[in-house]
C-alpha cells in the first residue's frame, strides 16, 4: 500500500511537513509496513519556501535586508536541493507585518529590499529563481527592487528618484546599464494567482491599496504616479504592461519583475507541483492525502488541496484524494463536481478555541488520519 501525503501549512499552527508527519502519524497506526510518500505544498504564498525546501532537502538561509518602511529587517529565502534553484516569498523582505496602523503608508513603502534578497539568491550561482508574491506593503510598482538590481530610475534633473509610489510621477528615465548581469542568465518565475492589471479600476491602488493604509487620495496619487510609470516602462522598454494579468500582484511588483528581469507569471501551486516533483512521486500511489487550514469553495481556485488532487489524478487517475482540514467552509459540494477531490474531513475534535486547536492540532489531525485509515482497512 503507497500513501502520498502532500498537504498545505495549517497556518499559525502547523508547517506542511509537520501537517504530512501528523497525517503519517496516524495512517501508520492501522498500516505500519505501508510506503509513505510526504511531499510537503503550498500555493505560492506564506509557506512556499519552507514547503520547497522540506520537499526536496534544500536549505534556509537568512540575511539582513532594507523593509518596506526603510529599516533593516531580517528575510528567510531558500535554495532547493538541485541546488540550483532559489526560492522567495517577497513578503519576507517587504510584506505587509513591518507595518502597522500607525506606520502603513503606501505612498513611501518600498520593495528594495525584495531586490537585495533577489541579489543574495544570484550569490548561489543559481539558474532559476522562484518568487512568491503576495502579503505586501507596498504599492511602488516594484521600483524599489528595480534600483537595489541596479536600475537606474531618473527623474528630469538625471537624479534617481526616491523610493516608494508616490515617486515614481517624477520618472523621467529609465536606464538598465547598470542592471546586475547574472539576471539574464537566470530564469524567474512569479509565483502568483492574482490577475489584477497594474493600474485602473481593477489594479493595484484601487483593489489592493486600502489594505495597505491608502486613503481614497492616495489611491488617486498612486494610480496615477504607476499609469506614468508604466508609460516610461513603454516607452523606453518596449514593453506595454499597464493592463498586463497579473501586473498588479503586489503592489505592482509583478509589472516591475516582468519589465527588468526574465520573468513569466504562473500559478503557484502549478509551480510548486512543479518543482516539488509531486507528480514523479505519486506514480503508483493508493490514497493521496492533503489539507491545509481551511477549505471551501474558493480552493478550487489555485488552492493546494485542489491542485494536489489534479497532480496525483494526472498520474494515478485510481488513487482516491482525501482532504484533510481544520475548517471545512461554505461550497465544498464544488469540489466534489469533478470528481478530482474525493472526501473532505475536518481535524478538529470538539468545541474549542482557536487558540487551543492550533495546540492539538498535530494530536487531531494524526487522529482523524487514523480515523480514516480504519475506514479505508474494512474495504
Amino acid at each position: 500500500m503507497k500513501f502520498v501525503i502532500a498537504p498545505d501549512s495549517f497556518k499559525g499552527g502547523l508547517t506542511a511537513k509537520q501537517a504530512a508527519i501528523a497525517i503519517q502519524n496516524g495512517i501508520a497506526r492501522v498500516y505500519p509496513k505501508a510506503d509513505y510518500t510526504l511531499v510537503p505544498m503550498a500555493d505560492g504564498g506564506e509557506g512556499t519556501v519552507q514547503a520547497l525546501v522540506d520537499a526536496t532537502n534544500g536549505k534556509l538561509i537568512t540575511e539582513k535586508v532594507t523593509g518596506p518602511l526603510g529599516d533593516p529587517v531580517e528575510a528567510t529565502f531558500g535554495i532547493l536541493g538541485d541546488h540550483k534553484t532559489a526560492v522567495i516569498e517577497m513578503s519576507q523582505a517587504s510584506g505587509i507585518q513591518f507595518i502597522n496602523q500607525n506606520t502603513q503608508n503606501p505612498l513611501i513603502t518600498t520593495t528594495y529590499g525584495t531586490g537585495e534578497l533577489i541579489l543574495k539568491a544570484l550569490d548561489y550561482h543559481i539558474s532559476k529563481l522562484i518568487i512568491g508574491i503576495g502579503g505586501s506593503a507596498t504599492n511602488d510598482g516594484g521600483a524599489g527592487m528595480a534600483q537595489a538590481i541596479g536600475v537606474h530610475l531618473l527623474d528630469n534633473k538625471h537624479h534617481e528618484i526616491g523610493r516608494g509610489g508616490e515617486a515614481l510621477k517624477h520618472l523621467a528615465q529609465i536606464d538598465m546599464t547598470d542592471i546586475d548581469p547574472r539576471l539574464a542568465k537566470v530564469q524567474l518565475l512569479i509565483a502568483s494567482d492574482v490577475t489584477n492589471p497594474l493600474v485602473g479600476p481593477k489594479g493595484a491602488s484601487v483593489v489592493f491599496g486600502p489594505q495597505k493604509g491608502a486613503t481614497p487620495a492616495m489611491i488617486r496619487i498612486l494610480d496615477e504616479s504607476l499609469t506614468h510609470y508604466a508609460e516610461i516602462i513603454k516607452r523606453d522598454l518596449n514593453q506595454d504592461l499597464a493592463n498586463y494579468p497579473g501586473a498588479g500582484a503586489a503592489g505592482g511588483l509583478g509589472t516591475g519583475l516582468l519589465a527588468f528581469t526574465n520573468a513569466s507569471i504562473k500559478k503557484g501551486i502549478d509551480i510548486v507541483t512543479e518543482y516539488s516533483g509531486l507528480k514523479e512521486q505519486a506514480q503508483g500511489a493508493d490514497f493521496v492525502f492533503t489539507g491545509e487550514g481551511g477549505v471551501d469553495y474558493q480552493t478550487k481556485f489555485g488552492k493546494t488541496p485542489y491542485g494536489v488532487a489534479l497532480a496525483t489524478k494526472s498520474v494515478a487517475a485510481s488513487a482516491p484524494v482525501i482532504v484533510i482540514t481544520g475548517n471545512i467552509g461554505e461550497g465544498i459540494d464544488e469540489l466534489y463536481s469533478d470528481k478530482a477531490i474525493d472526501a473532505v474531513f475536518s481535524s478538529v475534535s470538539g468545541v474549542k478555541t482557536l487558540e487551543q486547536a492550533l495546540i492539538d492540532a498535530p494530536h487531531d489531525i494524526a487522529q482523524v488520519a487514523e480515523n480514516i485509515a480504519r475506514l479505508i482497512n474494512k474495504f
